[in-house]
C-alpha cells in the first residue's frame, strides 16, 4: 500500500490555519481508523483530529506549537510492513483514502491560501526537536514512583509534552518549560499539580524577607493566543465598521427572581439549571420576532439588510482561552427547559475548551452577562455580522420605589448596543423597554410576546 498523508482539513468557517497543541501518537505506532491523533487550536476552538487512515505512523510533519496551514501535511501513514522513517520523504501527499473509507472531517486536502505561511514560535511546552525525529521508546511513561514534578536533566531530549491547554497556560504564565517537567498523569502527561509544585518550590526554598510594599514586579510577556487574536480582530472590525449606539435601562427583577426560584422547585424542572439569564434569553428570543431589525445584518456587498427568520442566540462565555460566544440555533422555538439545557451545555463546553467551530458560528443576536463579575453595567460591542447585543448587569438589592413606598428590591441594569445603520432609536428603545417590562412583571409576557 502506498503511503497516505493526512493533510490539515478545513475545520469550518473559512479558518486558514491551526496550531498543533499536542500529538496523541508517535512515529512507529499503529493507528486505527478514526483514532484521535492530535489536538489542534483554531481561532475558535480546540479540536480533536480523528485519523482518516489506518496504518503505521511514518512521519509527523509538525511539532507541538507549530502552525500548519489548511491543506498542509500533518501525518504520513504506511502499511504494517512499511518501516517507519522519520527522515523519509512523506510519500504521495495527494493520496486519498482507500475506497469505501469515509473521512470523519470535511475538507481534506483543501488548498491553503498560502503554502509558505511563517510558522508561529513554538509554545513553551513544545519540544525543541521535531517529534518525528525522536524514537518511540523515549515517549514511554516513567514508573509512577518517578513521575514527580522534577526537572529533566539539561540536554535530555523529549517528545512534545502532553498536557491540557489550561496547564500549558499556567506554565507559560510562570515561565516554566513543560518539556522540563516530569508529568505524573497517564502516559507522562503533565498535570496542573505538577506545574503548581514547581511554582511553589522556589518560594519554599527561598527564605529572604518579603519584598517591600510597592516593589516592582518583573515584566511578563504573554503570548497572544489564537482565540485572543481572533477576538481582537473581530472587535476592531465591529467597532470601526458598525456605528454603535447603546441604551441603558435599570429594572426591578424582584418578581422575576421569585419566578425563577419557583420554577427551580417545579417537579419538571428540578434537574435543570435555571437563572435570570435563562429567563431573559427566553424573553429576548420571543421579542425578536416582533423587533426583527435587531435580528438582522447589514449586507453592504449586496446593498441590502438581511432580516433573519430564525434567532440563533449567542451567549458570551469567559474561558481560559479568551472570550467565546457559543450559539443556540433556532432559539425562538425552544421551550424554557430546552433553552436552559442547551445554554448550560454550551457554557460548560466553552469553559472546558471543547466547543466545535460549528457551535461558535452563525449567531444573529447575542447576550452577555457582565453581572457575574460584580459589574453593574457595561457597553457591549457587537459581534461582527449582528445588529444587537444585550448586556445584563449584576442583580443587586437597592432602595426602590414600590407601591408608593421605598423598599429594598432586586434590580439590574440592562444595556442594549445596536447597529444604528439597521436599527433606529425608536425600535431599540421599544425592544429594551419590552424586555424590561416582562422582567419586572412576568405576567406581562402574554402581552409583549
Amino acid at each position: 500500500m502506498a503511503p497516505n498523508t493526512f493533510k490539515l482539513p478545513d475545520l469550518g468557517e473559512g479558518l486558514t490555519e491551526s496550531e498543533v497543541l499536542n500529538w496523541k501518537i508517535q512515529v512507529g505506532e499503529h493507528v486505527t481508523l478514526n483514532q484521535i491523533i492530535a489536538e489542534v487550536e483554531t481561532a475558535k476552538a480546540v479540536v480533536e483530529l480523528p485519523s482518516p487512515y489506518a496504518g503505521i505512523v511514518q512521519k509527523l510533519h509538525a511539532s507541538a506549537g507549530e502552525v500548519v496551514p489548511v491543506g498542509g501535511p500533518l501525518v504520513t501513514f504506511g502499511d504494517e510492513a512499511a518501516a517507519p522513517d522519520a527522515d523519509a520523504p512523506s510519500g504521495d501527499d495527494g493520496a486519498s483514502a482507500e475506497p469505501g473509507r469515509t473521512p470523519t472531517l470535511v475538507g481534506y486536502g483543501a488548498p491553503a491560501a498560502s503554502a509558505n505561511r511563517p510558522a508561529r514560535r513554538a509554545r513553551a511546552g513544545a519540544a525543541s526537536a521535531s517529534p518525528a525525529a525522536v524514537p518511540a521508546a523515549q515517549n514511554s511513561a516513567s514508573p509512577a514512583s518517578e513521575q514527580s514534578a522534577e526537572a529533566v536533566p539539561a540536554g535530555a531530549r523529549r517528545t512534545a509534552t502532553r498536557s491540557t491547554p489550561p496547564v500549558r497556560k499556567l506554565a507559560r504564565d510562570h515561565g516554566i518549560e513543560l518539556s522540563a517537567v516530569r508529568g505524573s498523569g497517564a502516559d507522562g502527561a503533565v498535570l496542573r499539580a505538577d506545574v503548581e509544585a514547581l511554582i511553589e518550590a522556589p518560594a519554599k526554598a527561598a527564605e529572604p524577607a518579603s519584598p517591600a510594599v510597592g516593589a516592582a514586579a518583573a515584566d511578563r510577556h504573554v503570548k497572544i493566543s489564537a482565540v485572543r487574536r481572533a477576538t481582537a480582530k473581530a472587535m476592531v472590525e465591529s467597532a470601526f465598521t458598525a456605528p454603535h449606539a447603546t441604551e441603558f435601562l435599570t429594572v426591578d427583577l424582584t418578581e422575576s427572581m421569585k419566578l425563577v426560584e419557583k420554577l427551580r422547585k417545579h417537579p419538571l424542572l428540578r434537574d435543570v439549571k435555571l437563572n435570570i439569564t435563562t429567563l431573559t434569553s427566553l424573553i429576548v428570543t420571543r421579542l425578536l420576532g416582533t423587533y426583527r431589525a435587531l435580528n438582522s445584518r447589514w449586507d453592504a456587498a449586496n446593498d441590502e439588510i438581511i432580516e433573519f427568520g430564525s434567532v440563533h442566540l449567542g451567549m458570551a462565555v469567559a474561558s481560559e482561552r479568551g472570550l467565546l460566544v457559543p450559539v443556540v440555533k433556532d432559539a425562538q422555538i425552544r421551550s424554557l427547559r430546552d433553552l436552559a439545557e442547551e445554554l448550560t451545555q454550551l457554557i460548560d463546553l466553552g469553559r472546558a475548551g471543547k466547543l466545535a467551530p460549528a457551535q461558535l458560528s452563525g449567531g444573529t443576536f447575542s447576550i452577555t452577562n457582565v453581572g457575574v463579575f460584580g459589574v453593574d453595567a457595561g457597553t457591549p460591542i457587537l459581534p461582527p455580522g449582528q445588529s444587537g447585543i444585550l448586556a445584563l448587569g449584576q442583580v443587586k438589592r437597592r432602595p426602590w420605589e414600590f407601591e408608593d413606598q421605598v423598599a429594598l428590591r432586586h434590580t439590574s441594569t440592562l444595556a442594549l448596543s445596536f447597529d444604528h445603520r439597521v436599527v433606529d432609536g425608536k425600535e431599540a428603545s421599544e425592544f429594551l423597554a419590552g424586555v424590561g417590562a416582562v422582567l419586572e412583571d412576568p405576567g406581562m409576557m402574554n402581552i409583549f410576546i
